[in-house]
């Protein structure tokens, strides 16, 4: 299923990147940080939204290596970051797009404010299509669901093609095989 959900994602333009475990997907990450040069400064910033992945990780370290990290997500610091993570809850196979629980509003701010946004799921939450997630997802339990298919783009503007208006104009997905079921 990963093979399809690969394919689709990066047909809509997300780049997708698969990892045995957390450990190389988190060296990952911070290579990604290193290059698009994440800083303690507007527009350098990096926002995180706390999550599972993160479990076991020295977050304190982490934002010492990388200054303008942060785990306390405000819109402000949102607004002015470059990237964006979080943990995306499943992906859609036929689709190639990540979904999300994102009842907490840092989830969106994260994933939809900065110019870059890293998306975190395990390959073992890839279903094959969106009627299998809806047989997942509960609306008790989930008051937002976020679906995201690509770095956000729009023809609605004298039908030209624009990418990063409505959010982020660059998804990297990190798909992690063994994520120690932390979804």
């Amino acid at each position: 299923m990963f093979d399809l959900f690969k394919a689709k994602a990066e047909a809509v333009s997300a780049e997708v990147h698969r990892f045995p475990a957390k450990g190389p997907a988190l060296d990952f990450i911070k290579e990604t940080f290193r290059k698009e040069g994440v800083a303690d400064a507007p527009q350098a910033y990096a926002v995180w939204v706390d999550c599972p992945f993160l479990e076991g990780v020295d977050k304190d370290a982490l934002a010492g290596e990388f200054p303008g990290l942060t785990f306390n997500v405000t819109r402000d610091k949102a607004e002015q970051s470059r990237i964006g993570v979080t943990q995306m809850h499943w992906g859609i196979a036929n689709t190639g797009t990540v979904a999300q629980n994102s009842t907490d509003p840092k989830e969106r701010l994260a994933s939809m404010l900065p110019w870059l946004h890293i998306a975190i799921v395990g390959t073992d939450a890839i279903l094959p299509d969106l009627p299998a997630l809806l047989e997942t997802v509960h609306p008790k339990d989930c008051a937002y669901l976020a679906l995201i298919s690509g770095p956000s783009r729009t023809a609605d503007i004298e039908r030209v093609l624009t990418i990063g208006v409505h959010g982020p104009e660059r998804l990297i997905i990190v798909c992690i095989d063994d994520l120690g079921g932390q979804n």
